[in-house]
Formats: C-alpha cells, sequence, structure tokens
C-alpha cells in the first residue's frame, strides 16, 4: 500500500504545469480600454487607449491563483479631439514621450459572491505606482470555442482613480471657483481573452 501510495504521488507531481494551467493574450480587436472624466463639473468626456497588450495566467484549478499583466500605449489615447489628445499626450498629463506606456500588474484575484471577482494589482502612471482595485462584476466567462477553432474568454472590469495620485496634476480654476478637470477617473475595460501563446497590439 504504501508503494502503491508512492507511485501516485510521483505520478501527480509528474504532471504537465499545462494541465493545471493555461495561457490567454489579450485580443485587442475585440477589447477596449476606456475612461471618462468630469469636463467644467457639467459633462463627463470619453476616450480609449487604442493599443494595448496583456496576458492572464490562468491557474485552472484555483482562479485566485492567476495573474493578470497589461500594458497600454500612452500615446494611443483617443478622444476623438485632436487638439485634447496633443494635450493629454503633452507633459500636461500623460507625458508619453518621457512615459511612453502604463502598466498593470496583479497581486492578488479574490472571489467576492458566486460571480464577482476583486483583481488588485499595481497600477503605474507616468513613473507613480499605486495599488488599485478591478471589480470584475460577473467574473470571468466560461470558455467558448469561435468560428476559427480557438478559444476565448471574457471580463468586464471597472475602477475608478484619483489621476493627481499619478502626478496628473494639471488643472484651471473656472471663474464660479469650479474646476475645469474633475479628479476622479472612472475606467471600464471589456476584455476578450484568446487561448494562444501570443497576440499583437491593437489598431494604429
Amino acid at each position: 500500500m504504501k508503494r502503491f501510495i508512492s507511485l501516485i504521488t510521483v505520478l501527480l507531481l509528474t504532471i504537465p504545469l499545462s494541465a493545471i494551467a493555461s495561457t490567454w493574450m489579450v485580443d485587442p480587436v475585440h477589447t477596449t480600454m476606456q475612461f471618462k472624466v468630469r469636463h467644467l463639473m457639467i459633462s463627463n468626456v470619453k476616450g480609449n487607449f487604442d493599443k494595448f497588450s496583456g496576458k492572464l495566467n490562468m491557474d485552472d484549478r484555483d482562479i485566485t491563483k492567476s495573474k493578470v499583466d497589461i500594458t497600454i500605449d500612452t500615446a494611443s489615447v483617443n478622444t476623438n479631439i485632436k487638439m485634447r489628445d496633443d494635450d493629454l499626450r503633452s507633459a500636461n498629463f500623460f507625458e508619453v514621450a518621457k512615459y511612453p506606456v502604463m502598466t498593470f500588474s496583479s497581486t492578488k484575484i479574490e472571489k467576492v459572491g458566486k460571480d464577482r471577482l476583486k483583481i488588485t494589482g499595481n497600477l503605474t502612471i507616468k513613473g507613480y505606482t499605486r495599488a488599485v482595485v478591478l471589480d470584475v462584476e460577473d467574473g470571468l466567462t466560461p470558455e467558448i470555442k469561435d468560428p476559427s477553432g480557438k478559444m476565448r474568454r471574457g471580463a468586464s472590469a471597472t475602477t475608478n482613480i484619483n489621476r493627481k495620485d499619478f502626478g496628473l496634476i494639471w488643472n484651471k480654476t473656472m471663474d464660479n471657483g469650479g474646476m475645469v478637470v474633475g479628479e476622479d477617473v472612472v475606467i471600464q475595460i471589456e476584455v476578450e481573452f484568446v487561448n494562444e501563446p501570443e497576440i499583437g497590439v491593437g489598431p494604429s
């Protein structure tokens, strides 16, 4: 019996990592990285980042042991207004010539209730790194095979940050005492992962 148990233990230890872990790349064609911020305290300005890449290292036995990493090209900021986008790329905001990317790297994934996940991680913008929490309301979807035979899964995540925490401090006071740009930024991510070794960044 002892020899039998030892044999089973050895067999379990020799199971390849691929049997319990999988790699999922962010598909930039079917993913959006959006943000919105108050303008003049009367409306919201919305924008996207059009170039990014990312990877989910999935622990198929325990999702809380998985890891997510995302890199975003700051120069790809797009609010559909060239003058505003040029200002966002300048030293007033993202200073893209000096800080060409922002990154997010998860440090903890927690199950919250039946379907929700909370992903804590380090967000780095302009050299400032702060812990943020992504709220994944419906968790990670089950795997599904697309028409080309690739396996896919998706998720929707949101978080709020204060832009001043990341060195994005430019503002201007209006005559009524209000500010031109709000401090709180809402980030909304709609991500689709594809189970393949590597995939490029989004459209230029």
